[in-house]
């Protein structure tokens, strides 16, 4: 049986691009749903292992207030191990300030190399069992995670 590289990409891509839309635009409220239970998300501040840990990290930040965040996805690429294990490299770019729009345009706080390792779950669902995302270049901004 062949595997469909092509569909498995287009999954992981859909799967990343919802991700940072809950993130984005929901406060990160469901993102701990996108790891396994066990799953690893390293940014570049802390590793944070399982549901609970990502779920506290979110929740933390929106207790901070207000903030406009946008994490741009470039140069996805997609490794195939099997059906059921995958691997994505891309290009993080992250625009984000503390306040409500419209804010003042400035460059991104953080251009990242992203690690995914993925895994189908027996319900067919694509999960994170981890991500790594590695600093590149760091805006004069802290970044807060």
């Amino acid at each position: 049986m062949a595997i469909d590289e092509l569909r498995i990409r287009q999954e992981l891509e859909m799967l990343n691009i919802a991700f940072w839309r809950d993130v984005d635009s929901n406060w990160g409220r469901s993102a701990h749903e996108y790891f396994t239970e066990d799953g690893v998300y390293t940014t570049s501040h802390k590793a944070r292992t399982g549901h609970e840990a990502i779920r506290e990290f979110y929740s933390g930040r929106q207790a901070k207030g207000d903030r406009v965040a946008r994490h741009l996805i470039h140069n996805f690429h997609v490794i195939v191990q099997d059906e059921n294990h995958a691997t994505a490299e891309w290009t993080m770019c992250l625009y984000a300030e503390d306040g409500v729009p419209p804010l003042l345009s400035e460059p991104p706080i953080l251009i990242g190399a992203v690690t995914d390792e993925c895994v189908r779950g027996a319900d067919g669902r694509w999960r994170y069992a981890s991500r790594t995302t590695r600093p590149l270049f760091k805006g004069s901004r802290p970044t807060s995670g």
